[in-house]
């Protein structure tokens, strides 16, 4: 009775500890897209259960991007189905919702490293899979991409078919327009499919979002379609590029049906949809019906973010990366500190523009996309007349902020620093030249850690500071951050651009009085007589740490100046710290090349100082990704590298 007794309690106890196991009884078994093929279509409902319980198990512990993920299993599934990959080519859009692909392509077994230093990457990317087609940290590049392969396949001879599927509101960004209008005027058999889950991060805005919402197809037109077009297809007419005119019948005869003109089939590629995107048994049969179909086919499916997991589905922006969660109650894990600690940069950004917006009408938020990403959430729930979300468009939102700024009104455009690369341009033509008052509030600057190499804020300091006209500054704390932002609105300033990093700061109390700033007014942070170490915003901290350390190891004494300003540098400190210092140790959250150690070099050099200068910033390399402590530790931007820095220029 005992021996029976225990071999129930053994059962249980192994059935407990097996459990994922048990419950992937189909995934288990998949390393390849062959070993997907295998399974009959009646399975796949099955597979794509286990393979969102496989996604949200493992984001559970280890976070990533978990709302996008869940809504592009069944199309994910479906895709590998169908197609040869990787010779054929799936290129993804946005690819936080590619979790899924990565899973059935050989990589669940190591899946727990995603986001990991030394682990699988953040994103899709072609150096770590040959399922990746092409880079796809950034979003509205996969239409380009793609037709960019579907030519080079017809310029080959090959018959590979290339599928680009954009999602995550990534249509209303300028370079999917841009490949949508180059796809209908270039000979090319690609698939383009439009994962419609009526959001980017925050909800989808714009004229596009609310068209797709709209766009239905006529239940009898389906019918009617789909009988014709077989048999239209199977006589070639269709197909036969001569035979353009009988397409655009079709086109105009769906039109009529649906009582609408659809804007894909204006551009003469052929619309399909929409179509349950959860239901994987109808995607194969679409796409194995559209599969070998001539020229541009664009497939509308319609999914939810979130998809199979309440809480993600009933609040997809808070699950788009949720940190460490119960997958079993869906409570967040959010570590309680012991003591208050400071806010995140973006959150004072936020109470303070809506401090500023309160004190001068004239100030409006615009944001690419991102209102909670930024924190001008705050100030779009308690004035949402005066704040823009313009989609995922950056260019147009500093074009778009410039005609404001040229007709009297004050707007902080907020956008993160990897994704202002998109509005180089913009800046420069629409902006800067006019010296309109535009305040750039740039977010996420610097090293930012798992999303890695596409996301980090490297650049954006080396690449402004050639501008004219426009004022680079960079706090050290929240509450320079305040005073900044208070300096920039006021009249007179022109172009005035801000950047910080993502996380927090060091001030608890950070409600400071709103203070005017004197431009191009840097700060002595701590006096020292051997040698000078200059720093711009915030990775000033990590640099006071590291002085205080070299002087207790090394008996130095080691000055400090905190910059604040980019451009125009203080001339004044940098006359003093020429004349008093031959050894100067510059510090940067960005790339060394052409960066604030750049500029301090030149001033020396042009002003003939004998001072050497050390820089310490990000090399001439993509870094990849992990934690913010471990990259800096690995570039040598944290405080032992620093310290150590400091004591072998004295050795």
């Amino acid at each position: 009775m005992i021996f029976v007794i225990l071999q129930i309690i053994y059962k249980v106890l192994m059935s407990e500890n097996n459990q994922h196991i048990d419950n992937l009884e189909l995934l288990k078994d998949i390393n390849t897209p062959d070993d997907l093929k295998k399974l009959s279509v009646d399975q796949l409902p099955e597979l794509c259960k286990e393979l969102r319980k496989d996604i949200i198990k493992e984001l559970s512990t280890n976070p990533g991007h978990l709302a996008s993920s869940l809504g592009a299993v069944e199309i994910i599934v479906a895709l590998h189905y169908v197609y040869n990959t990787p010779h054929d080519r799936i290129v993804w859009d946005v690819g936080h919702q590619a979790y899924g692909h990565k899973i059935l392509t050989g990589r669940r077994e190591c899946f727990c490293t995603n986001r990991k230093l030394g682990g699988l990457r953040p994103f899709p990317f072609p150096d770590e899979s040959a399922y990746d087609s092409f880079c796809c940290g950034h979003a509205s590049n996969s239409i380009s991409a793609a037709l960019g392969m579907a030519v080079a396949a017809h310029i080959h001879g090959d018959d590979r078919k290339v599928v680009a599927v954009i999602g995550d509101g990534a249509m209303s960004g300028g370079l999917a327009f841009e490949g949508l209008n180059n796809t209908a005027s270039t000979p090319n058999d690609m698939l383009i499919i439009l994962n419609d889950n009526n959001m980017s991060i925050d909800k989808s805005v714009g004229g596009l979002r609310k068209y797709l919402l709209r766009l239905t197809t006529n239940t009898t037109y389906n019918n009617v379609r789909y009988s014709v077009s077989k048999k239209l297809t199977k006589w070639g007419w269709l197909n036969d590029k001569s035979k353009k005119g009988l397409q655009r019948l079709h086109n105009s005869i769906k039109s009529f049906l649906s009582r609408q003109q659809n804007i894909f089939e204006g551009l003469n590629i052929r619309y399909f949809g929409p179509v349950d995107g959860h239901n994987v048994k109808e995607l194969v049969r679409v796409l194995q019906t559209i599969k070998e179909m001539k020229g541009p086919k664009m497939l509308h499916i319609h999914t939810v973010k979130g998809k199979g997991y309440e809480p993600a589905e009933k609040d997809a922006t808070v699950w788009h990366a949720p940190g460490k969660f119960n997958e079993d109650t869906g409570e967040r894990i959010e570590s309680t500190p012991d003591s208050p600690c400071p806010p995140r940069f973006q959150d004072v950004f936020g109470e303070t523009l809506l401090e500023l917006a309160r004190q001068n009408d004239k100030i409006v938020g615009v944001t690419p996309a991102m209102p909670t990403g930024c924190s001008m959430n705050i100030m779009m729930e308690a004035l949402p007349d005066r704040v823009f979300d313009v989609g995922i468009a950056e260019g147009h939102a500093i074009t778009f902020s410039g005609g404001m700024a040229k007709d009297g009104i004050v707007p902080f455009c907020n956008i993160y620093s990897s994704f202002l690369q998109r509005s180089y341009d913009n800046i420069i033509h629409d902006v800067a030249i006019m010296r309109l008052p535009v305040v750039i509030c740039i977010d996420r600057a610097g090293l930012v850690g798992e999303d890695g190499a596409t996301h980090h804020g490297a650049f954006d300091m080396a690449f402004l500071r050639p501008i004219p006209n426009i004022i680079i500054a960079s706090p050290y704390d929240e509450t320079e951050l305040r005073k900044l932002m208070f300096t920039a609105q006021l009249p007179g300033k022109g172009t005035f651009v801000i950047r910080y990093p993502r996380g927090r700061g060091s001030v608890v109390s950070w409600r400071c009085p709103l203070e005017e700033i004197k431009v191009g007014k840097g700060r002595r942070l701590k006096e020292g007589t051997d040698l000078a170490v200059l720093s711009i915003g915030p990775i000033g901290m990590e640099a006071e740490k590291a002085i205080l350390m070299a002087e207790k190891a090394g008996n130095l004494s080691v000055a400090h100046y905190d910059l604040r300003f980019l451009k125009p540098l203080d001339e004044t400190m940098l006359h003093e710290i020429g004349r008093r210092f031959k050894q100067v140790i510059t510090v940067e959250d960005g790339v060394v090349s052409g960066g604030m150690g750049s500029a301090v070099l030149e001033f020396f050099n042009n002003n003939a100082y004998d001072t050497r200068v050390k820089m310490i910033g990000i090399p001439d390399i993509f870094v990849e990704h992990g934690t913010v402590a471990e990259l800096r530790k690995l570039v040598g931007m944290d405080a032992d590298s620093i310290c150590n820095t400091i004591l072998s220029l004295n050795s």
